[in-house]
């Protein structure tokens, strides 16, 4: 599991991460100096498991149990978001199936959206981020195309967070979605003095992604699957939590 960490950390493929953990010291040193390194081939096998069982979850949740313990619970309410995870479509037709019946190159669960005019392939990652540590509680992955409202990442009693794109979504949290206005109902000054309240409130959710992104590299992926996307998105937020951590307590930044 530490491999996998160093992984996500450093944005390695599978034989380099084999290269490096057997060449730096400081790899070694994480590790415990071991006598062996895995191979690149244990460590595909790894990750394959942990898709196809769904164990990454556990350790997920093992993350989350040790942060109650050391006392960082929610306590400001949390701020829930999403960001698009791009993947390679292939060379494939549109109209080639995907799933287990494909047999092309492309991304097997990826899906095409659309934003701002631009055409996106891949996937969407969800997160939810409390206010008081800015550590990530929960996560999840879908297709790009799944919209943001249909996941609600949300506990009874917590007071969330959310964009105008959750509107009409009721969270099973406590409600503090941005509203928007419609044709010939624009929106009043109590609502827009609302939205920035708001705004400002869930503008540190932006900065999970962008750590995610700029410095794992993890915001295009070429695993073919959705359960593939998710373990490697689920040791990026993992290494996300720990760098917050550091933050915390005065030491590791990014």
């Amino acid at each position: 599991m530490k491999l996998l960490v160093l992984q996500a950390w450093y944005s390695l493929s599978d034989p380099e991460l084999e290269r490096q953990a057997t060449d730096r010291i400081s790899f070694r040193r994480f590790l415990g100096y071991p006598k062996s390194i895995s191979d690149s081939t244990t460590v595909w096998l790894l990750k394959e498991r942990l898709a196809e069982t769904g164990r990454d979850r556990l350790l997920w949740a093992e993350l989350q149990r040790q942060l109650d313990e050391k006392g960082l619970q929610v306590k400001k309410g949390v701020a829930q978001d999403a960001s698009f995870i791009t993947s390679d479509p292939g060379h494939a037709r549109a109209d080639k199936p995907r799933g287990d019946e494909a047999q092309t190159r492309r991304s097997r669960d990826g899906a095409w959206t659309k934003k701002g005019g631009k055409s996106f392939f891949g996937y969407k990652l969800h997160l939810k981020m409390d206010l008081n540590h800015g550590l990530i509680w929960c996560m999840e992955t879908t297709p790009v195309n799944v919209h943001d409202s249909r996941v609600d990442l949300s506990r009874p009693g917590e007071v969330v967070y959310r964009g105008k794109g959750y509107q009409g979504a009721v969270p099973r949290g406590w409600d503090a979605t941005m509203r928007r206005g419609a044709r010939g109902h624009p929106l009043g000054i109590w609502d827009r003095l609302r939205n920035r309240r708001i705004s400002r409130k869930r503008s540190p959710g932006e900065r999970p992604f962008a750590v995610i992104k700029r410095v794992f590299h993890a915001g295009h992926v070429l695993v073919t699957s959705l359960p593939r996307v998710r373990v490697k998105l689920t040791f990026a937020c993992l290494c996300f939590n720990l760098v917050q951590l550091g933050r915390l307590s005065g030491g590791l930044t990014a």
